[in-house]
């Protein structure tokens, strides 16, 4: 059992215990599926949207290479700079690389899942540089020194009363503050420091390949404020990011804001194609645009698992999920949680350390079923499953199991042998996890093929 696994088990059986927490989680996600319907009115046939988002996404990812080409060409007619980085370490250097150039000192930072990926804020502290997150949601995690508990609403297990007693240890204000009065005292503490910021760094939801631009969709406008506000504008985006044409976004914005969180469209959805052109007044004097791979190429070269690539980080996956929703988004030790976390982890880590998350699933297929892109995620999970097998990633113990299994469950003479009393002490001996939260398998003394030969032998 991997260091991973070991975590795993320990953080999701504590937190799914927590009460408290289980309440926090099922009330703030039983607010997103109230209003979700209402996003999904606007399309006459939402089924047929999603259909026709996949189609768009498989077309792009199986021309990744000309996409992400166009795209380049395009952006730099404008001014704008486009850097490859492979891995995280190379991304993280050519971030660096800007900060030294311009003397950076702070930096603000809109919501991006791909800079946690990076754990970029902890890089940039050691290298003396503030990165200050201006999402409120994530600001509020910063502060508490955790990453987000999910992909959309990063501090959705904290309740109102968390973030008051959260600002009052960390920002000293009253206890007792409304969520209005807490979002103005970050307002308030955010507005400086765009002010002071040298840089600002962002993500982006699109790649919009046919005009060299990016696509930011929010509801606070911070976002728009990082990338416009300091004179310098970093995008660091994961590659499958793109779309080929501007005109996609008609249905790929209704489809992010309705699955994300139920609205018809977000509050503030901006198209950035480079730097402050000659005839404009607002923007940054410099935009670069960091293309990161950071293992999407394994999941690209492995045809069976590529259409998690087409995934828009909706996070619907996660509130449909009942793993998720009863252990939680930091259970699960990655970037990515819930299925799409599950399914995509293993192939931009490492297979033997993470194929647990394979199995923290129902396989009950609602993540599949809620899908803004209609990925097979349920079957996903399946396949990361078997290619653990193939990659031998299990234990001597774990194969002798299965082959004793397998042999017995091949022979119903065999399987009728033991009988219930041997059977129960043998499962409740040695699949040592089942009792400590369940009473003893009690196997019927008979079996039911055994009970209906004997009623047949009766009858005749």
């Amino acid at each position: 059992m991997s260091d991973q696994s070991s975590t795993f088990i320990a953080k999701s059986t504590i937190k799914a215990a927590d009460k408290e927490h289980r309440r926090k989680i099922n009330f703030n996600i039983g607010r997103y599926n109230a209003v979700v319907p209402a996003g999904k009115s606007q399309f006459t046939d939402v089924h047929l949207a999603r259909e026709r988002a996949k189609n768009i996404k498989w077309k792009a990812i199986e021309t990744l290479d000309q996409q992400l080409q166009t795209f380049e060409a395009n952006l730099t007619k404008r001014g704008g700079k486009v850097l490859w980085a492979e891995t995280a370490e190379e991304a993280l250097a050519q971030i660096l690389k800007i900060c030294e150039a311009k003397s950076c000192k702070t930096i603000v930072k809109s919501k991006s899942m791909v800079t946690e990926e990076l754990h970029l804020n902890k890089f940039l502290e050691k290298n003396g540089i503030e990165s200050v997150e201006t999402d409120l949601g994530e600001y509020i995690q910063q502060l508490d020194d955790e990453p987000p508990y999910h992909i959309v609403t990063p501090a959705m297990h904290k309740s109102k009363e968390d973030v008051a007693k959260l600002f009052a240890e960390k920002l000293g204000t009253p206890s007792n503050l409304t969520p209005t009065e807490l979002t103005l005292v970050a307002r308030e503490k955010l507005r400086e420091k765009y002010r002071q910021a040298e840089i600002g760094i962002t993500g982006a939801n699109f790649i919009i390949s046919d005009i060299g631009g990016i696509a930011i969709t929010e509801n606070e406008g911070n976002g728009r404020l990082s990338c416009s506000y300091p004179k310098t504008h970093i995008v660091i985006v994961g590659i499958e990011k793109v779309i080929p044409s501007m005109a996609d976004l008609a249905l790929f914005w209704p489809l992010l804001s309705t699955f994300g969180t139920g609205q018809k469209i977000t509050v503030y959805n901006s198209i950035l194609t480079g730097p402050k052109q000659s005839s404009e007044e607002d923007g940054p004097e410099e935009m670069y645009v960091i293309l990161l791979d950071n293992g999407r190429t394994n999941i690209l070269a492995n045809a069976k698992t590529r259409e998690s690539l087409y995934c828009i980080r909706c996070g619907a996956c996660l509130n449909a999920c009942p793993v998720y929703k009863n252990i939680g988004g930091h259970a699960y030790g990655t970037t990515y949680s819930g299925p799409i976390g599950s399914v995509i982890t293993p192939h931009l880590k490492d297979m033997g350390d993470y194929k647990h998350l394979s199995y923290a699933s129902s396989l009950c297929g609602n993540c599949t079923e809620v899908c803004a892109v209609k990925i097979n995620l349920h079957e996903l999970l399946l396949e990361n499953r078997a290619e653990a097998v193939a990659q031998k990633e299990y234990s001597y113990a774990e194969k002798i199991a299965w082959k004793f299994w397998k042999k017995a469950m091949l022979n119903r003479s065999l399987m009728n042998v033991a009988n219930g009393r041997l059977k129960g002490w043998v499962v409740n001996t040695f699949v040592k996890d089942w009792k400590r939260h369940r009473s003893e398998l009690d196997f019927p003394q008979k079996t039911f093929s055994q009970q209906w030969q004997e009623r047949q032998k009766k009858r005749g």
